[in-house]
Parts: C-alpha cells; structure tokens; sequence
C-alpha cells in the first residue's frame, strides 16, 4: 500500500511540474485551474500517508482522476497541437452559444485566434457567429482563415460563395463553385447553387451541364432533379423537362410546383386528362400561390372538352380566390368567351381585399411557370401533328449535337 502511495506521488508530482513548465512556457495562465486540481489530488494522497489512514475506495479513485488521469488527458491533447487555452475557450464558446450569448462566445473565440491563429475550429466557429449576426464580410474573412488551415473545408468553401452571392459578387461566386465542384464533384448544394447562379444569366445549356453533372453523384435529388425540368423548360426542350419534373415528383410528391409544371407540357402536348389529372394533385395544398392559376386552367380545360358547366364553376373560384389576378386573365383569353356572361365577375376590383398567400415559389419558379404558360398559348392552335413534328425536331437536333460532341472528342482524343 506504502509503495503504491509513493509511485502515485512521484507519477503526479512529475505531471505537475510537467503542466507548471507548460504554464510558463505559453505565458497562459488557464493552467491554473489545471494545477489546482492536481494538487487537490496530491493533498488526499498527503493526508493518507501522514495520518496513516485507510481512505474510502471513491477518494483513491478522485486523487487518481484528479491528479494522474486529467493531466494525462491533457499533456495528449497538447501533443496533437492544441493547446489548454484553445480547448477551454472552445468549450466556453460553445457553452455560450448554447445559452444564445453568442457576444460571450465571440469573445473567448478571438482570445483564441489572437494568440493561436492557426486554430481551424476557432476560425469557423466566428465565421458561423458573424454570418449569424449579418457581420458578412468578417465571416467571409473567417471562413477564407479555416479554408486556410484545412484545404478540405469544403463546406467554408461553399458559404463564402453563398454569401458572395448576397454581395452581388456572382462572377465570383460562380468561378468558387466550380472551382468547389472540380475538387468535390458530388457537393450537391454547390451544384444547385452554380445551376442556379447559371439559370439566373439564362445559360441554359451550361446549367443542364452542370446539373446532369451533379445527378451523377445525386440521382435522387429533388431539387437536381427539378432544377433541371426548369433549365430544360427554357430551352422549350419540354420532353426531357417532363422527364425530369416526374424524377422530382417521386421523390417529393408534395412539391405541388411541380405537377403544376407537368400539367402545363401536358397541355402543350395537347394531353388535357393528364393535365387536368395534375392540376387537380396541385389543389391538394391548400391556400397557395398557384391556387388561382390552376382554377383558372381547370377552367380552360374544361372549355376546350365541351365542359362549359365545370368551366364557369372553376373559373369562378379562381375569381374567388384571387380576382385581380384572374379576371384580367379571363378578359384577355378569347376561349371564355362563350360562358364569359355566366362568369361572377366583380364589378370593383378595388374594393376587394386581397388574399395573402404563404410565398414558396422562387424567382426561378415564377420564370419556369410564366414561362410555361406562354408556351402554353403560343402552342394551342397547333394540332397533334404540329407537336409530333416539333417533338421529332427536337430529338433530330439533340441527336446532331450528341454526334457532333462524340466526333470532337474522338478527334482531341486522337
């Protein structure tokens, strides 16, 4: 028992010393705390040895803790390359974030990266607290200091160009994200958020590139997968915008934008039961933006069928629902001329009070949709034949620029 007393002190003694050289080494007086409890072990083993007196199993154990085991610990971090000081203020932070004193937190970050600025979790903790506190610009500076330290951040990568995106500094953005995309081909937020960037300067094509990319890695992303319906309904390549807008609706059937999308190229491909079939899926959300608009289609196609009792009652709920929106769009569509008599018009737009709407559709929807239903128009007195034509059109054109591609490759390869 004798000499287990005196190799438990000489071990401890020796680790004390150890953490006092450590203080006075790195200037930082947070060992303190450190040495305190060491000694507070020592003094129990003290006691022991003095009095000669059988200590309680659970006091062996605390002087072992304090004294051997969490000086240990520590000299092990410190061998990995982070220091008592960083360690304990990462824990503060994180202590104070958890309560919502992210001030507090800040502070005991930057005592860190003042004196150890090479301490990567430090860094992108502050770049998370200043993007939280719409400080942008120092969490882009925080964010390029962790990338600095850890070349594989990958996703400090993408919030710099996320938030260079709010600074309106797309260019930039753009040549981050793929330079991202070219070191980490399967980061799908930063395939949507190039795609979108992309969409937005209407390069079509080089957004389907990159999207028909990213599903590669991603087969089963909605948004990938919607993202890319868009692009191709831009193009008015609408048979691959179908195909595309139905991966989406498999994988999230609750994405009512969605179906509405598959039953305007329903409609343009003349194919009025599919249509109808969606549009009524896209009423299965209640009170949405494209409430209105799909009463309002309902109603047209119901028209063209012969339906003119279903007609006037859908175009009369889409009046209910959003009148200053709908009945300019009654007005100006001469296929409700025949039942516009029986349509509940209201005599004062003005006076009516507008109904709010939850907003879910993006500027990128809202162009997609307007889109479509201009398409929709400028293709309703084509006949069945006139689509068949344009489809195999598209096809002969999309298999041109596929052998064209295939030569010039076969040719650089050679």
């Amino acid at each position: 028992m004798l000499i287990e007393q005196i190799i438990f002190a000489v071990i401890a003694l020796s680790l004390l010393v150890m953490i006092v050289m450590k203080m006075i080494k790195n200037n930082d007086k947070s060992y303190i705390a450190i040495i305190i409890i060491s000694i507070i072990g020592i003094l129990i083993d003290c006691i022991e040895l003095i009095f000669n007196i059988q200590m309680p199993i659970i006091l062996i154990i605390i002087r072992y803790v304090l004294s051997i085991v969490i000086p240990i610990v520590l000299i092990g971090i410190e061998k990995r390359g982070t220091c008592f000081l960083e360690l304990k203020n990462i824990f503060k932070a994180k202590f104070y974030l958890h309560i919502g004193n992210t001030k507090a937190a800040k502070d005991a970050l930057i005592v860190i990266t003042n004196k150890y600025q090479n301490n990567y979790s430090a860094h992108k903790m502050l770049a998370e607290i200043y993007e939280l506190e719409g400080g942008m610009r120092k969490a882009i500076d925080e964010y390029v200091q962790a990338i600095d330290i850890n070349k594989k951040d990958y996703d400090s990568y993408y919030q710099i160009a996320n938030l260079l995106t709010q600074f309106d500094k797309k260019e930039e953005a753009q040549e981050m994200l793929t330079n991202l995309l070219q070191k980490k081909p399967d980061y799908s937020k930063a395939t949507e958020l190039l795609g979108e960037l992309l969409i937005e300067k209407e390069l079509y094509k080089e957004a389907v590139s990159v999207y028909t990319e990213g599903l590669k890695y991603n087969p089963t992303s909605f948004d990938l997968n919607y993202n890319l319906g868009i692009a191709f309904t831009m193009l008015n390549d609408f048979q691959s915008a179908k195909l595309y807008y139905e991966k989406a609706a498999e994988f999230n059937s609750l994405a009512y934008n969605t179906k509405y999308s598959l039953a305007e190229i329903a409609m343009i491909f003349k194919e009025l039961d599919e249509a109808e079939k969606y549009f009524l899926e896209v009423l299965e959300e209640e009170n949405s933006e494209l409430e209105a608009d799909t009463y309002y289609e309902l109603a047209k196609i119901n028209i063209i069928k012969g339906e003119k009792e279903k007609a006037i009652y859908y175009a009369n709920i889409a009046i209910e629902v959003d009148a200053r929106k709908i009945v300019q769009k009654i007005k100006n569509e001469d296929v409700f001329i025949p039942i516009i008599a029986k349509i509940n018009i209201p005599f004062n737009l003005d006076a009516l009070n507008d109904n709010e709407k939850k907003a879910k559709l993006t500027p990128k929807d809202i162009m997609a949709k307007e889109h479509l239903e201009e398409m929709v128009d400028k293709t309703r007195k084509l006949g069945y034949s006139d689509i068949e034509i344009l489809n195999r059109n598209k096809k002969r054109e999309q298999n041109e620029l596929e052998s064209d591609e295939f030569i010039e490759n076969k040719e650089r390869d050679t």
